[in-house]
């Protein structure tokens, strides 16, 4: 029997069902994580002005540069204190975390979990 569904179109379904509820603005901005096979991505997003106010990624080069032979939960940690701290030095303190269609466990939980040491709430 052919699967009509994909596991792309599944996540995305999902994706859209918790972007119904979760939005952005400027004073508590929306924390989206975008997980590849192989890396991982955040960003904090203004959704009132539709403005992405910082990003993170493991291919930046200070990131891969410590990253380099770890786990890729260890590295989505590590891109979580990078979003965090760049949070912090924009005056960003409170997020609203988006977790993209993702099951809240491995990588994604790491990411949030690096984001909280940094010093985000959500």
């Amino acid at each position: 029997m052919k699967r009509s569904k994909t596991a792309r179109a599944a996540r995305l379904r999902r994706h859209l069902r918790v972007r119904k509820k979760v939005r952005g603005t400027q004073q508590c901005p929306r924390l989206c994580v975008y997980r590849s096979l192989t890396h991982i991505y955040a960003q904090v997003i203004d959704d009132d002005r539709g403005h992405t106010v910082v990003a993170a990624s493991d291919i930046e080069a200070n990131a891969r540069s410590e990253s380099s032979g770890k786990p890729k939960t260890d590295v989505a940690k590590l891109v979580g204190e990078l979003i965090g701290k760049r949070a912090k030095e924009q005056g960003i303190s409170t997020v609203v975390f988006d977790r993209g269609g993702y099951q809240f466990h491995g990588r994604v939980k790491a990411l949030a979990t690096g984001a909280r040491e940094a010093g985000l709430k959500f």
